[in-house]
């Protein structure tokens, strides 16, 4: 079906005010479809227009009294002919559910039957709910009505205004954009809570409701120090009325910013234990959809191409908020190690694109734009701002920005010129290198010492690939660090001004040479950092013994980017995790720094490296675990690593059993399930093992842990299956669906799933005549052949590449993925 394009919005714009939808479901029918009526009063210049919709059947249509025939309906667009200055349209339609997370998502839970649906309207999805105007920039008040279970609690956008024999009216909105409509029905538990005069409510499955319950008064206080930290901010109060939460199951995303009920996946409501790093985790997910409700549901983007102004501001006012607002105040951390570790990654892609894209023809292009860069880079790029333009004026600006478009929408001039105004600075060509460049820049020290041993010379040198040379202004912390005792001190640290190739750092002359010198300090700036041969060698003994978090979160990620530009061996970085981690007192760089390593053990190593390799990581994580405080963070993320780098069957059955488990280790459902999936790829469990666990935990997680475990299994009849099931079982979730393709590589299996990899190249095209969106994009990249780090893989994604009628969203994973692959060849090579 077609996709709206931009010059199609542009013109449908001009001709059209919406001024106001009233939508009726009825969810009653035990059917796959339900029905939807809407009547949409709108304004118009005369002539025609169109809405979109996608019906499973179209009941009928009436446009000012007047039916309108059924063949004006061609795929997802209904044409109204003769336009009055003032109308009114009719919608009455059959819609179908859906088993993909988008549109009317229906799911029963396994664990009591109960049935439960929500809407995920996002980006053009309105239109497999009700018939609508579906754009960013035509927005209007909504007012729905919806009949189903009397048993049921069913939540909208707007307070609900009445409730009788199952038929439920709630209250018109604030002007929203289509996207933004949602509905959230079914056995819903709720908890309830009030601040500031605005109601708040936590919901969830009733499977999950003690686990909610728990974990109600952690969320309700985060909500409440954002709102607060938001109205400080912005002052704009919050203006939706209530801030209902949901925890909705098989959910794509990890949340979505629907105004007056956000949607959260719930992954969220922990059943067994976590680590804090997954708890700050999810109170940045809070403080991130509520940032939206300023930054994208009170002033909109007029059009997808300004999509940075919803993510790249929610994903700096989150982890700002987080930690400024709630009791994580080391969100930053986070923030610097993982998010914009996945920012690099996608800046560095054949894909990349600028923060701020110049051209976005249609929402599917705007959907494959939703990554590292749009959140993360752009995230970064703000924190740039601030530093360069001061927080004050950076605040001014943005108070002045939501003044003048509440309830609008705007464009990324209209927020450059309120802060401009603001600061006093024209922050055009900060923009241009910054929103309109894509990939990133490395900094480098270029050191040169005298005799007394000090620094003779120091400057920064700022390089850019040759495909975008492109040097960005930096304002960047360089600090100088000694070891001192058994601590790392920092003697000094300046603020600096990049500007072109090479920065001269001329405080810095002089200096005794410190054991390690760091550029980005304080991690203020996008960039890679290299660091110089003294600060390499002195790593091992200063990273156990640097205080701050930030600066170790910054090491470590200079580190990691060098190994995969192929600048740093994996059995290097084995080496250093080897010889510093389990002095690690941060649990949100313990894991990563575990992932990163099992990565490169996986892919960075040639394979006949890999069993030596993957039993020093195992031995670094039973370090780690037997040094690590009861029941505390590290403890659960060194078992986890336990779990996945062993290959001692006996001690993981023994652990399942009870038996020799460290003291304050639960090991709970997801442990099991970590344990078991780990036995499976060992061929130490089958097929009755994973049934005897899933009888155990029949929840909607252990269902994908079940499938993910069966996917995993060595055995040539479980491989087919499971390959069956991800590439032509359309009636599978999307969860069902990506546990199979998470499964299904393993490195330890390479001979066994030699002959799917040119079956994934033959048969990916087909992906897209079954799935779209977010499931297809994932779909196509989990079940790429990560570990099939050959010649052949790279010849057989070029063959497929190469064909000119291949799906956009295809097209753009296999391109990324086959770039990460390429790296894993060049880091092979490099040793």
């Amino acid at each position: 079906m077609p996709s709206l394009t931009r010059a199609e919005a542009a013109s449908r714009a001009e001709s059209i005010r919406v001024e106001a939808y009233a939508v009726d479901l009825d969810l009653t029918g035990a059917g796959p479809t339900f029905r939807s009526t809407v009547t949409i009063r709108f304004a118009a210049r005369g002539g025609e227009s169109f809405v979109e919709l996608k019906p499973t059947r179209l009941h009928s249509a009436r446009l000012n009294g007047a039916a309108v025939p059924p063949e004006s309906l061609t795929a997802n667009r209904l044409r109204l002919p003769g336009l009055s200055t003032d109308n009114e349209l009719v919608v009455d339609a059959e819609m179908a559910y859906a088993n993909t997370g988008a549109g009317l998502h229906r799911f029963v839970d396994p664990a009591d039957g109960r049935g439960y649906v929500y809407a995920m309207t996002f980006l053009d999805e309105a239109q497999r709910v009700f018939a609508c105007f579906d754009q960013p920039d035509l927005k209007a008040p909504l007012r729905l009505s919806v009949t189903a279970d009397p048993r049921w609690t069913v939540l909208g956008n707007a307070p609900v205004e009445s409730v009788h024999d199952g038929r439920w009216t709630f209250g018109e909105t604030p002007p929203l954009a289509t996207y933004f409509m949602t509905l959230v029905a079914g056995a819903y538990h709720g908890v309830h809570s009030e601040h500031d005069g605005i109601p708040l409510g936590l919901y969830c499955r009733a499977s999950l409701a003690e686990y909610l319950d728990r974990d109600a008064d952690e969320l309700f206080t985060a909500t409440r120090g954002c709102l607060d930290r938001y109205h400080q901010l912005f002052g704009v109060r919050y203006p939706f009325g209530k801030y209902d939460q949901a925890f909705v199951p098989e959910f794509n995303a990890g949340a979505m910013e629907n105004p007056g009920c956000v949607t959260l996946t719930d992954d969220l409501v922990f059943r067994s234990a976590v680590t804090e790093a997954q708890r700050e985790g999810r109170v940045v997910v809070v403080a991130h959809e509520m940032a939206h409700m300023w930054f994208g549901d009170l002033v909109t983007m007029r059009w997808w191409d300004d999509l940075w102004l919803n993510e790249s501001f929610a994903d700096y006012l989150g982890v700002r908020v987080a930690a400024e607002a709630t009791r994580f105040t080391g969100a930053w951390t986070a923030f610097a190690i993982a998010e914009k570790t996945r920012g690099y990654a996608a800046d560095q892609r054949p894909s990349t694109h600028p923060v701020a894209a110049a051209e976005v023809p249609d929402p599917a292009a705007a959907l494959l734009n939703f990554d590292g860069i749009s959140y993360a880079k752009g995230a970064a790029a703000l924190r740039q701002l601030v530093a360069w333009a001061g927080d004050d004026a950076f605040l001014a600006g943005l108070r002045a920005h939501l003044t003048a478009h509440a309830y609008g929408n705007a464009t990324l001039t209209d927020l450059l010129t309120a802060v401009s105004t603001a600061s006093g600075r024209d922050l055009a060509d900060w923009a241009a290198v910054w929103l309109r460049q894509p990939q990133v820049n490395t900094l480098r020290p270029q050191l040169e010492l005298d005799r007394e041993g000090r620094y003779a010379s120091v400057a920064i040198a700022q390089a850019a690939p040759p495909e975008y040379p492109v040097l960005r202004p930096h304002r960047v912390g360089v600090g100088l660090y000694d070891l001192v005792g058994a601590r790392a001190v920092r003697r000094t640290r300046l603020d600096v001004d990049v500007a072109g190739p090479l920065t001269e750092v001329k405080a810095l002359a002089g200096e005794p040479v410190a054991d390690l010198l760091l550029i980005n300090d304080g991690d203020l700036t996008y960039a890679k950092v290299r660091l110089d041969g003294t600060s390499m060698t002195a790593l091992p003994a200063v990273l156990p013994v640097l205080a701050d978090p930030v600066t170790r979160a910054v090491l470590w990620v200079a580190v990691w980017d060098a190994v995969r530009d192929a600048e740093l061996g994996a059995a290097d970085l084995l080496v250093l995790v080897d010889q510093t981690l389990a002095a690690e007192r941060d649990v949100v760089i313990a894991e990563f720094v575990l992932r990163a390593a099992h990565d490169a053990v996986n892919r960075f190593l040639p394979p006949a490296a890999r069993a030596d390799a993957l039993a020093r990581l195992h031995a670094t994580g039973d370090r780690m675990l037997a040094a690590a405080e009861p029941g505390g963070s590290i403890q659960l993320a060194a078992a986890r690593a336990v779990i996945t780098t062993g290959v001692d069957a006996t001690r993981l059955r023994a652990w399942l059993a009870g038996s020799t488990v460290p003291d304050g280790l639960a090991v709970d459902a997801d442990l099991r399930w970590r344990i078991t999936y780990r036995l499976a790829i060992c061929a130490a469990a089958g097929p009755a093992d994973i049934d005897r666990e899933l009888a155990r935990d029949r929840s909607a997680a252990g269902e994908e842990w079940a499938r993910r475990c069966r996917a995993a299994l060595p055995d040539a009849a479980a491989k087919a299956a499971a390959w069956q099931a991800l590439s032509h079982d359309s009636a599978l979730s999307n969860r069902q669906l990506l546990a199979a393709a998470d499964g299904f590589w393993q490195p330890e299996q390479l001979a066994l799933t030699e002959s799917y990899v040119d079956l994934y190249f033959a048969e990916v095209p087909d992906l897209a005549c079954r799935r779209s969106g977010l499931v297809l994009e994932r779909l196509v990249r989990s079940a790429y052949p990560r570990y099939a780090i050959e010649p052949h893989t790279v010849e057989a994604a070029a063959a497929l590449l190469a064909r000119p009628d291949l799906d956009p969203a295809v097209r753009r994973e296999v391109v990324d993925a086959d770039d990460d692959l390429r790296r894993a060849l060049r880091a092979r090579a490099f040793g």
